[in-house]
């Protein structure tokens, strides 16, 4: 990555290494904040400061409560007022145009189980530790640190096209928050995804549905249990249904882009909910499912794969039978997605990645989902993820490798370099 125009690599390297305790104090101020669902505000106030500080024109979109409306938009957690996506741009209106995404909004994290604080971070052996800085607050720390190096050391390079910045909201559970983006024309010729990839880059993801699963049951005093109906009882007839799910799934062949991996559709259940007092009898059990599927599906036949098994095994119980279960859509009705591994993105990131560590990038498809699949399958927008390394994500502990925020950021450093130099992929 030379040439006429090229920014001096060692000196936008030097750069970063500098800038590099900046990006993680940063990180650390929005690890810092708690960005669960419906709780994000404070944490997009915290990017949105960083963007203006680095010269970036920074707006608020709200998200229209209809983006929910129907699928591919996933079922909404919370009501979206006082719940913005934050977008920053340079020279905006310029060509070509890049777009780098990101989401504030984390999973729960079980308090008494991590070694410290999940919300407090905590550096040790070169690794941030704190529920979000893998997945993906590390990330921001990442793409950011790579601006701020090229602001400094190559100025110039940022002059040749828009590049936009887009912090989002629920792409843990619906992705609603980058498909109103995109419905409000933040679009662009490119965008990459800052999620934790391990340096590698992700390529492409299964479907994803979430259902709620209701039993109801007879409530009564523990006493007269035996002349109740317990919901939980019901519980093992339908695990053992989406058990028999999975395995279906899951069986070779059906999509070669993903037959790599040993079990890419995976129905997991999250959350099992029941009754109030131990001393009674509840009324109902819920089980909060996530089903992995494949990308020739529908979410809507997905859901009615799950919808079909549970009341499969509802059939064959005698209180199921007579009392079937309620299955809802719950979260995520996403499609499935790929972008082909010889596509010019996937290329020119892949060319940044070797030219900054010296070897070529993994390039890799999982068994979930991204924010991508809306840029590549409802836009037609080239979008990829690459992020730094992580450990135990959604899990007890969750850490983000720091040096791997600076060495991708060199990756990112040259991959928007060239893709302004080159004028994108035209």
């Amino acid at each position: 990555m030379t040439g006429p125009g090229f920014p001096d690599w060692e000196t936008v390297d030097a750069a970063i290494s500098d800038g590099a305790e900046a990006a993680f104090s940063f990180l650390e101020r929005l690890v810092a904040s708690p960005s669960t669902v419906g709780r994000e505000l404070p944490a997009q106030q915290i990017v949105a400061a960083e963007l203006d500080g680095l010269g970036f024109e920074v707006s608020e979109l709200s998200i229209p409560p209809e983006t929910a409306a129907h699928a591919p938009a996933g079922v909404a957690q919370a009501d979206y007022a006082g719940r913005p996506d934050v977008l920053g741009r340079l020279n905006p209106g310029g060509e070509p145009s890049l777009l780098l995404n990101g989401h504030v909004d984390v999973v729960p994290a079980e308090y008494g189980q991590w070694a410290s604080d999940p919300f407090t971070p905590a550096r040790a052996d070169g690794w941030l530790t704190g529920r979000g800085a893998g997945d993906m607050k590390g990330g921001f720390a990442m793409g950011l640190l790579a601006v701020t190096a090229l602001r400094r050391a190559a100025p110039r390079v940022l002059d040749r096209g828009e590049l936009g910045f887009l912090s989002v909201i629920e792409e843990e559970c619906t992705g609603n928050g980058t498909l109103a983006a995109c419905r409000a024309g933040v679009l662009a010729d490119a965008a990459v995804l800052l999620e934790p990839t391990d340096l590698g880059l992700l390529l492409g993801g299964t479907g994803i549905v979430w259902a709620e699963i209701e039993i109801t049951g007879v409530a009564a005093h523990a006493e007269s249990a035996d002349r109740a109906v317990n919901p939980v009882r019901c519980i093992p007839a339908i695990l053992r249904a989406l058990a028999g799910l999975e395995d279906e799934l899951n069986k070779p062949g059906d999509d070669p882009a993903f037959d790599r991996l040993p079990r890419p559709y995976n129905v997991n259940v999250g959350t099992v909910t029941a009754g109030d007092w131990p001393s009674s009898v509840p009324a109902r059990a819920r089980i909060g499912v996530r089903a992995g599927f494949p990308r020739r599906w529908t979410p809507d036949e997905a859901f009615d794969r799950v919808r079909s098994a549970v009341l499969g095994a509802a059939a064959d119980d005698p209180w199921l039978a007579s009392h079937p279960p309620s299955v809802r859509p719950a979260g995520f009705r996403a499609e499935g997605y790929l972008i082909e591994g010889d596509h010019p993105l996937v290329n020119a990131l892949a060319a940044a990645h070797a030219d900054a560590h010296g070897e070529r990038p993994r390039r890799t498809v999982m068994g979930s989902t991204t924010d991508a699949r809306y840029y590549l399958n409802q836009f037609g927008v080239p979008a990829v993820a690459y992020g730094p390394r992580s450990r135990n994500i959604h899990g007890t502990d969750e850490a983000v490798e720091l040096a791997s925020i600076v060495s991708g950021a060199r990756t990112m450093a040259r991959f928007i370099a060239g893709f302004f130099m080159s004028g994108g992929f035209r």
